[in-house]
């Protein structure tokens, strides 16, 4: 016996040679001591003759037993060869061998298959007596089906000869019309878009209507084209019955159809609510950086983070999708912040975002600098002498404008305009259409904000600010244009629902 590997399970192989034909199979051990065995018979084109050996079983608790239907190299539906059904017995020893080593019995037992699979499935689990058989697009007409594969057929019957076909027509039909297994909870899957379904599902569907628990499944997905993507469309659904079954739940669902996705369907509505309650809010502006500038190899490990988050009342600073800090914003959407600690030497990355009272986001903002390694000088503008004032080396800066954003749409009447511009003694002057509207001091930290302290008319708007220095030298111009909406009164007798 030697190991396997399928994607996360341990596995092992092996072969049953006490029977008259050797059967080689392979055993996953259950999960959490589940008390269950899944017994999986394997469809045409399997990997290696072994069926759903993907890794789409890896998390089903139960004990699973692969068997796999080559015999002397090819295919056999695990029924025979030469019309020798001796390979059946084989098979069934193997399946009994593993079960009584285990100390189950088969009212603990899943038959699982698709398609030739599915056959077999239904084929042991009716004539053996397993409680539970889940068989996807079998056929049942397995003679006359195995004829279009010329060399398996030939494999089986030995001689391809009427009587032979008819043998195996009957193998599966001739137990349900004999009521084998009534008790056992069967369940079928198949479609009407599956091109074998006319013939070898449908007309035996009414055989089963004796059974305690049958159940049919008809698959009507836009998503199935044919035979094998019938199975492909319902992997999620089978994995839900076969995760039951193993649990000891056998679900009583009779006849059902599924399938009915609408690929087109019409999303604008839902679209709409989503963008109107969506967490990131497109009117509130993310945050402004001042320092430090883009870029900035900045002089010591220990950075300061300033700026601006009108509306905001604390930001949220990450680092390779990962949590830096969440500093609080003062009242005038001013903020600053020092990390606890160095930051290592390199170039860095920050993403912010600023969050409001109500808990909305704004869109992000990126950050980046450079921390020179230790004791590499980094050039840094000189100090004056104490009690001398730097000579002016031009004009200031032009303040910057946080509120309102570009082209925001602001609630009037009151509209408020603030941003930074830093430097000491610097007045900020505000004005509309070439006339002034006033001026404020610009904050120690470098803020400013101004309020009309009128009501502004509803409709697009765009102001232009400009800072004056200690010694009169005038920056540039800063625009900003934004629309004034109407007024509204507060609807007091509506409901609003909470937000989380």
């Amino acid at each position: 016996m030697s190991k396997a590997a399928t994607s996360k399970r341990a596995v092992v192989t092996g072969i049953d040679a006490s029977g008259a034909y050797p059967v080689q199979y392979r055993f996953s051990h259950a999960k959490s001591g589940t008390r269950h065995l899944v017994v999986i018979f394997a469809n045409f084109s399997a990997p290696e003759e072994y069926g759903w050996s993907n890794g789409v079983l890896d998390n089903v608790r139960a004990n699973i037993l692969w068997v796999r239907d080559l015999f002397d190299g090819k295919n056999t539906y695990y029924l025979c060869k030469g019309m020798d059904f001796e390979l059946e017995r084989s098979v069934v020893t193997l399946i009994s061998n593993v079960m009584n080593s285990l100390g189950l019995t088969p009212d603990q037992c899943t038959m699982w298959g698709g398609s030739k699979g599915g056959s077999a499935a239904l084929y042991f689990g009716l004539k053996y007596g397993f409680r539970n058989i889940v068989a996807v697009v079998p056929q049942f007409r397995v003679g006359t089906y195995v004829l279009k594969h010329p060399t398996v057929a030939a494999h089986m019957m030995g001689e391809v000869t009427e009587e032979n076909i008819r043998v195996l027509d009957e193998a599966v039909p001739g137990l349900v019309r004999a009521g084998a297994n009534r008790g056992a909870n069967v369940y079928v899957l198949s479609s009407p878009l599956d091109e074998q379904y006319g013939e070898q599902v449908e007309p035996f569907l009414p055989l089963f209507g004796g059974y305690e628990n049958f159940n049919f499944v008809y698959s009507e997905s836009p998503f199935i084209t044919d035979h094998v993507t019938v199975t492909r469309r319902n992997v999620p659904a089978l994995m839900g019955l076969l995760n039951l079954l193993v649990d000891g739940i056998a679900p009583r669902i009779g006849f059902v159809t599924n399938g009915h996705e609408q690929p087109d369907a019409d999303k604008s509505g839902i679209d709409a609510y989503l963008k109107a309650t969506s967490l990131v809010r497109e009117t509130f502006s993310p945050p402004v950086v001042l320092t430090p500038s883009p870029g900035e190899a900045v002089p010591t490990a220990e950075v300061r983070f300033s700026g601006s988050a009108q509306g905001a009342v604390r930001l949220s600073f990450w680092e390779n999708g990962a949590y830096v800090a969440s500093p609080k914003v003062a009242p005038d959407g001013g903020w600053s912040w020092t990390r606890d600690r160095a930051w290592t030497p390199g170039e860095h990355t920050l993403r912010m975002f600023a969050v409001d009272a109500a808990g909305y986001h704004s869109a992000r903002t990126e950050i980046r600098f450079t921390v020179p390694p230790q004791g590499t000088p980094v050039a840094a503008a000189p100090r004056p002498p104490e009690g001398i004032q730097p000579a002016m080396s031009g004009p200031p800066a032009g303040p910057t404008v946080s509120y309102p954003a570009p082209d925001q749409r602001v609630p009037g009447p009151g509209v408020g305009v603030a941003g930074y511009a830093p430097g000491a003694g610097h007045v900020v002057f505000v004005a509309e259409g070439g006339t002034s509207l006033g001026a404020v001091p610009v904050a120690p930290d470098g803020s400013w904000s101004w309020d009309a302290g009128w009501a502004w008319p509803p409709g697009p708007h765009t102001v232009e600010c400009h800072a004056v220095d200690a010694q009169g030298g005038e920056s540039r111009r800063t625009r900003v244009s934004f629309h004034v909406m109407g007024a509204q009164a507060p609807a007091a007798a509506m409901y609003q629902a909470p937000r989380f």
